[in-house]
């Protein structure tokens, strides 16, 4: 064969392969392809997401004979309803439908059922202070099947037993008043908060919420540190204790009702600065880092069209409509850049610290004895 022959053969079998990969790839949802402009995010980006969607046919048909899903969560109504149209085109045989509650009842409630023999969801979103408990109950599926169990990022999965898996990302740091705060007061470490007496008084509005950032601290200083940190926070800070849930606090304190919002997730913050609200956001360092934990309930009645949404959710397609419909950062290891960051400026460059579930009670010890008395 001449040079000449062989270069030809070479280009028709580039042509050949660049159309096997053409036909290959199924068009995207009309709904993905909306939300890809709207964020401007190249199509290519997309890449590998047939494989993540490959699942077993039988899943498919026996979600076809179930129809049905109900899915639990801490988004509203009308976040799940946005970040869910893709799968809707994908899969319009089956019928989502969501509860959205406070913390005993989009979670404890379930667990209560399910111990009763009753179902009253098939899969639990965002439920992480309940993860041990539904563990100990046997309550929840091993997901290991799911081809989209391997994309979150390192950390983000039960490798044990498989019954959760990481669903999004989420920062806790603290949300401010611009119109009250001078930026020169804004803390660069959580001992700032300690040391500047402009925050005492009842200028930080907490929530009883310590899991959401001490007890990250608590694994990167230790007990000791973590301990005195949170008797001086209660005894020289006197922060106001707050029972609202966490996002309501971020509308409290753009209302002027205290200085600083303590803990603040980012897509919250993000939310409220979209709207014009006078917040900001700040991350001391080490930034706490959390994982909000996705599981399905053993036995439901809608296995398969359970293993369908999460698998989904899991893909690059499900972790970007979440991010569209309410700023989550994806737990998708192929989408950690900060297109994907409400406030890329506060955590690029920044030390992170995770959480560890072991620590927990130990933590609760600590802090409840400050906060009940």
């Amino acid at each position: 064969m001449s040079g000449i022959q062989i270069y030809r053969w070479c280009l028709a079998l580039v042509a050949v392969v660049a159309l096997s990969c053409a036909a290959a790839a199924a068009p995207l949802p009309a709904a993905t392809e909306k939300l890809l402009g709207q964020l401007g995010i190249a199509p290519e980006l997309m890449s590998g997401l047939d494989k993540e969607l490959d699942v077993p046919a039988a899943w498919v048909e026996g979600a076809r004979k179930e129809q049905a899903l109900r899915v639990s969560g801490s988004w509203t109504a009308a976040q799940f309803n946005e970040l869910n149209a893709p799968f809707r085109e994908r899969y319009p045989f089956v019928k989502l439908s969501y509860s959205v509650g406070a913390f005993n009842e989009r979670v404890m409630r379930p667990l209560v059922a399910f111990k009763e023999g009753r179902f009253i969801t098939d899969v639990m979103t965002s439920f992480g202070g309940g993860a041990r408990l539904y563990q100990e109950a046997g309550a929840l599926e091993d997901l290991r099947s799911l081809p989209g169990f391997r994309n979150p990022i390192d950390g983000t999965g039960d490798a044990v037993g498989g019954t959760w898996v990481g669903m999004r990302l989420r920062y806790w740091c603290v949300a401010y008043n611009t119109s009250l705060v001078a930026a020169a007061d804004l803390p660069r470490t959580w001992d700032d908060l300690l040391a500047n007496p402009v925050w005492r008084g009842g200028n930080i509005g907490v929530g009883d919420r310590p899991q959401l950032w001490l007890l990250m601290l608590w694994k990167a200083y230790g007990q000791d540190w973590t301990t005195d940190y949170i008797d001086r926070f209660f005894r020289v800070v006197k922060p106001q204790l707050r029972k609202e849930g966490m996002n309501a606090l971020i509308s409290l304190n753009a209302a002027g009702e205290f200085k600083l919002t303590l803990p603040a997730a980012d897509y919250a913050t993000k939310l409220a600065v979209d709207k014009k609200a006078p917040i900001g956001w700040r991350c001391p360092e080490p930034i706490p880092t959390a994982v909000s934990q996705l599981g399905v309930i053993k036995g439901n009645p809608h296995p398969n069209a359970s293993r369908l949404w999460v698998n989904w959710f899991l893909s690059k397609e499900g972790q970007i409509a979440q991010y569209a419909a309410d700023q989550s950062p994806p737990a998708h290891r192929d989408l950690q850049t900060k297109e994907f960051m409400a406030f890329p400026a506060e955590i690029e460059g920044k030390k992170t610290a995770p959480a560890a579930e072991e620590d927990i009670q130990a933590l609760y010890d600590v802090w409840t004895r400050y906060w009940d008395s």
